[in-house]
């Protein structure tokens, strides 16, 4: 190959890699407005830090992240070391999580860079839910905005209730039913305990239709706790 025609084929894959549709890393702004401190945790980008009321932690996710979650944990202690415990939310007692979180947690969860330049969105409510969340874009270019900010602890069935929080019908009975394991389930009477609360926000494994959203790829995001 020519150097001219190195050159040019260089040139090219600088272009796409610096102005394509998959070269938008996408920015959260994720911010405490409880009256109380709660310690944010993010994966797979992030981690986690503690955020006392009125404080925002700014992360970043790079094109084509898949089933990342951002969530609040709360009643946490951790030592020197980062190592500790919260009631709720809890990552095998890591400050900086690296897995998923303990049930009940309120989730944020997102793609980035997907099928047709989009990015997927959602609240989930399916393992619980322990503090009010606003998941919303941060761009001009899309003007989503997703709550959950219902009363759902002071509510919770009896069933379903555990301390700081309020748990979800799978990780709480571990029924099929309710888990959906087989991939073929509807809603139930304590999956609708939720939606009828939060009608944007995941309820039960297949509620897609009503509670997974898109944005624009190389938009930009935040979420809010207690908004």
């Amino acid at each position: 190959m020519s150097s001219l025609k190195t050159l040019s084929v260089f040139s090219f894959l600088l272009f796409v890699a610096l102005h394509g549709p998959f070269a938008h890393a996408a920015t959260f702004d994720i911010t405490n407005r409880c009256p109380y401190t709660v310690w944010a945790a993010a994966v797979p980008s992030g981690g986690g830090r503690q955020l006392n009321s009125g404080e925002t932690w700014t992360i970043n996710s790079a094109p084509g992240t898949t089933q990342a979650r951002i969530w609040a944990r709360t009643n946490c202690q951790f030592d020197g070391a980062g190592r500790g415990s919260c009631q709720t939310g809890d990552c095998n007692g890591l400050l900086a999580c690296q897995g998923y979180g303990s049930p009940p947690n309120t989730l944020a969860e997102y793609a980035i860079g997907q099928f047709a330049n989009q990015d997927f969105i959602d609240i989930s409510n399916i393992d619980g839910f322990n503090v009010p969340m606003e998941f919303s874009s941060a761009s001009a270019g899309c003007s989503r905005v997703i709550k959950c900010t219902a009363d759902i602890v002071g509510q919770c069935p009896n069933e379903l209730k555990v301390p700081g929080g309020c748990n979800g019908p799978c990780p709480m009975l571990k029924t099929e039913e309710h888990c959906c394991n087989s991939g073929q389930c509807g809603p139930t009477t304590l999956s609708k305990y939720f939606k009828d609360r939060c009608p944007d926000a995941y309820s039960y494994p297949k509620d897609d239709p009503t509670s997974l959203f898109t944005c624009p790829t190389g938009t930009n995001y935040k979420v809010i706790f207690c908004p």
